[in-house]
Formats: structure tokens, sequence, C-alpha cells
């Protein structure tokens, strides 16, 4: 990815971190909505989304035109705990009127090879995203995308098995499809952050530079510079 496409932003708190990721959540989905009667959002995992999913259930819009999609997820019981799912519904989901069939799930229930496979049919549907929401880990890794590991950017849904992070058996997008967006958000929390964000500074190649957008890449930091 060129630097110069990367818009780094950084708050005070986390509070200001999440308040401003909910108000570009809002303004993306009114103008997509607007403009083309849809908001096609992907989501991420993690503590600091989770923080923006309780924000954003206490908003007024209108929940029917938003198609929630997710960027990786555990192969877990559908209802497990650690799944990105459980979390996303748990902070937001079960609290707005949004029609169940338009909230597409991964099956990583099914495991890594048929949960991709069926995941793949469902994005293979879909255009480009409006908004995708994305973490950064420790390591640099984003999704279930982690260092080390290589993709086939053909798929736009892949079967992880070797996770180095509990549990290794995951789905995650390919980079090039979560590229596949009008916009491309990052929320980083944590010094324990701050080598990955080095690394992304200084240009090397890691997972989470491998996701690109036509539009640039934000990223919204605290407690990281």
């Amino acid at each position: 990815m060129n630097l110069k496409q990367i818009k780094w932003h950084s708050f005070e708190s986390q509070a200001s971190l999440d308040q401003a990721a909910m108000e570009k959540v809002i303004a993306l989905a009114e103008s997509s909505i607007k403009t083309r009667g849809q908001f096609h959002i992907v989501l991420a995992g993690g503590s600091t989304p989770k923080n923006v999913y309780t924000l954003l259930k206490n908003i007024k819009t209108d929940w029917h035109k938003w198609q929630i999609y997710f960027g990786d997820e555990r192969c877990l019981d559908s209802d497990h705990q650690d799944r990105n799912s459980t979390m996303a519904f748990e902070a937001w989901l079960n609290h707005i009127d949004i029609p169940v069939q338009n909230i597409h799930t991964i099956p990583a229930e099914l495991g890594p090879v048929e949960g991709a496979h069926v995941y793949n049919q469902t994005l293979s549907q879909v255009g480009d995203f409006d908004l995708v929401l994305l973490g950064l880990g420790e390591d640099a890794h984003t999704a279930s995308l982690f260092p080390g590991h290589s993709w086939d950017n053909n798929l736009d849904a892949l079967a992880v098995f070797d996770a180095p992070k509990p549990p290794p058996l995951r789905i995650s997008m390919s980079p090039a499809r979560l590229s596949r967006s009008k916009s491309v958000l990052f929320l980083v929390s944590g010094k324990e952050k701050q080598t990955a964000i080095n690394q992304w500074k200084a240009g090397d190649l890691i997972p989470a530079s491998t996701v690109t957008c036509n539009n640039g890449v934000d990223v919204f930091c605290f407690n990281v510079s």
C-alpha cells in the first residue's frame, strides 16, 4: 500500500475515538442509503469495535436498509461467546429492528472449508462494500490474516487452519475482498499495538497493509503514535 493513501487520526481518549468512529459510520450509512438505497458494512471483532457497536444501537436510522457482513470468524458453535458475531449481537444487533436476513454471519460452525465455501457463495452476490471495519493485532494481523501466511486473493473467503492465536481454525475475508470497499477504517487502541504501527508506518509488508482502498484507508488511533 502506498503510505500516502493512509490517513492517520490520533485521539486523546478512547471515548473520543469511539464517538468519531460512530459518527463516521453514521455519515457513510446516510450517504450510501441516499445514493443507492442500502448500506453494506463489514464488522470487525475486538474490544474497540465493540465500544462502537454499543453506541450504534442508540442511533436513528432505517435499519432495514443496512446489510451486515463479518470480516472473519472463529470456527466455533454459532452461539459461542468467543465468536465475533456473538459479540456483535449482544452489543448491538439484538437491540435494533433489523431484519434477520440482512445479517450475513459467517457459517464458521461448519468448519473452515465448508464455511468458507458457503460464505464465498454469499459474497459472490455482493458488490463493493460501503465500509469495512478492521482492527490491528499486536502481531500486525487484521481479520484472521496473520503474518507469515499466504492467501488466495482470487477467493472472497478463506479457510484458515493454523492461526497462531486460538482457536487455530477460522474463516477470513481475503485482503482483496476487504479492499473492495468505498471506505476502510482501522480502529487501533493500546500501547501493545505500537510495534505493529511502527512496522506499518515503516512500509513493512504486514497483513494490515495488504488491505487497500481507492479512497485511502483511515486509521483511528488511541494510545499509539
